[in-house]
């Protein structure tokens, strides 16, 4: 094996689109590594760490494929053929009307005629630029780009506001506006219950949770990680729920984070749009007064908004008992793809468990032979690879690993669906989950609707087929596997 390189100069692709093709060039014979990204410093870096030494500029795709050569010049000739042809499904972030082939936004919005939200995904670096010119161009902006620095992000979202705009991001990962998904959006009914979210995942599960208590979705506005850190100071919280709260359709107001500060809630208090009643899913709050009503969890969250009943776990709980024996005495291993999915699990298990190791959780980073629980998108686990939403290896060698360790006895997984993630998860995981399943418990929840492209039921079939236990709710998830361990 060796690397072979081929740069495409002057083109530009979105990152998922990247990703996409990557994964699959890697599934051909012969391929043991494929990584496409834009020529910029950084990526370049990562390549030259792998052994592939390349010259491009960051207005270049970087092909490179370790394989044989004759895989090699296959391998290449499918990615350049993918990267040539027009995106699989309409709009590569999402499921909106597909984008025009132009290479400017000023172009693209003098040929889609009253456009207005931009979505952003190039390196953080030209994202800054990207997005103020969108802005003068008097348009929302979807910010998917990450490494944007605080201040940058501070000067957007200031100016977002003073015009009335929308600045959703950087980092963000999901949105829906009008019924048109952004990102990793997933397919749920229309309805009059409005979501602002500083979590991606969070707002995908509280969504998803949502469609399957009957209730709808009017919009989903993502701010970004950093908006309620006392530096941005929630200028998009607040923004986007005035204009949530003001679109006739809506009348509810669900807030999803992870449990801000007393500054955070402050500044969102400080600015509560009238006529819509305000609901918040702040994952781990600690019951501190707010001027509205707040959930520790996103299920708690979504069943509140939705005036639903939490789901009844009677059948499963039996079914972790007849299993109790397999999981007692022993660890927990947790393995996530969403963030926020990660964050609520942690709130959940660690009161019963105690501090738990991993990236996470309280515990030390390194797992010492105890309770381990790991968020798979965070930086060291993507760092030249495709977010685990995408793509599943880092997660299946993990999952091979358990499998032969005696001393996990319950491993906990989030399976996330909708668009720009994988066609197939529980497909892709099925073998080692049941491989797993023979010697250790295996708790599974999917966040997704029967709607999306790789549907919820079939997925949760997928799993449980393959030994798992497949929750309602990522919050059941975990307390099912609390149940086990104790």
């Amino acid at each position: 094996m060796s690397w072979h390189v081929r740069v495409i100069a002057n083109r530009y692709a979105d990152s998922v689109r990247l990703m996409s093709i990557a994964r699959a060039v890697r599934e051909r014979e012969g391929v043991s590594r494929c990584e496409l990204g834009m020529g910029t410093p950084a990526n370049l870096e990562l390549l030259a760490g792998y052994g592939a030494r390349v010259q491009a500029t960051p207005a270049d795709v970087v092909i490179a494929v370790d394989a044989g050569d004759g895989a090699a010049a296959d391998a290449l000739a499918q990615a350049e053929r993918e990267l040539s042809s027009p995106p699989h499904e309409p709009g590569t972030l999402g499921f909106g009307p597909r984008p025009p082939h132009v290479r400017s936004l000023a172009a693209a919005a003098r040929e889609l005629d009253g456009a207005n939200v931009a979505v952003i995904s190039v390196p953080g670096d030209y994202a800054v630029l990207e997005a103020h010119r969108a802005l003068t161009a008097g348009m929302h902006v979807f910010l998917f780009s990450d490494h944007v620095p605080l201040e940058a992000e501070i000067e957007l979202k200031r100016r977002g506001a003073d015009r009335g705009l929308l600045v959703m991001g950087p980092e963000c990962g999901t949105a829906m506006l009008g019924g048109v998904g952004l990102g990793f959006a997933n397919v749920v009914r229309p309805g009059r219950i409005g979501i602002v979210a500083a979590a991606g995942t969070g707002a995908q599960e509280s969504a998803c949770l949502l469609d399957a208590a009957g209730a709808g979705v009017s919009h989903i506005v993502g701010v970004g990680g950093r908006d309620l850190s006392p530096d941005v100071g929630a200028l998009m919280f607040r923004q986007g729920m005035r204009l949530v709260a003001g679109d006739e359709q809506t009348d509810t107001l669900l807030l999803v984070s992870k449990s801000p500060t007393s500054d955070g809630v402050a500044a969102i208090a400080a600015d509560l749009p009238d006529g819509v009643r305000i609901v918040a899913a702040f994952v781990g709050w600690d019951g501190a007064s707010a001027p509205f009503e707040v959930h520790p969890t996103l299920e708690a969250g979504a069943a509140a908004a939705s005036g639903s009943e939490a789901p009844d776990l009677s059948e499963l709980e039996h079914m972790v008992d007849d299993r109790r024996g397999v999981a007692s005495r022993r660890f927990l291993l947790g393995l996530y793809s969403g963030g926020s999915l990660a964050h609520e699990a942690i709130t959940l298990l660690e009161p019963g468990l105690g501090p738990i190791a991993g990236n996470v959780g309280h515990g030390p980073a390194e797992p010492g032979g105890g309770h381990a629980l790991f968020d798979l998108g965070e930086a060291e686990y993507t760092q030249g690879r495709p977010h685990p939403m995408v793509d599943v290896e880092t997660r299946l060698a993990m999952l091979e690993g358990a499998a032969e360790d005696d001393r996990v006895g319950c491993v906990l997984l989030d399976v996330v669906l909708g668009f720009a993630a994988h066609p197939d998860p529980a497909g892709a995981l099925a073998g080692a989950v049941e491989r797993v399943s023979e010697r250790s418990l295996v708790i599974a929840h999917v966040c997704g609707t029967p709607d999306d492209p790789q549907d919820s039921a079939r997925q949760a079939i997928t799993l449980a087929a393959a030994g798992a236990l497949v929750a309602p709710s990522n919050a059941a998830a975990a307390r099912l596997a609390l149940r086990a361990l104790r």
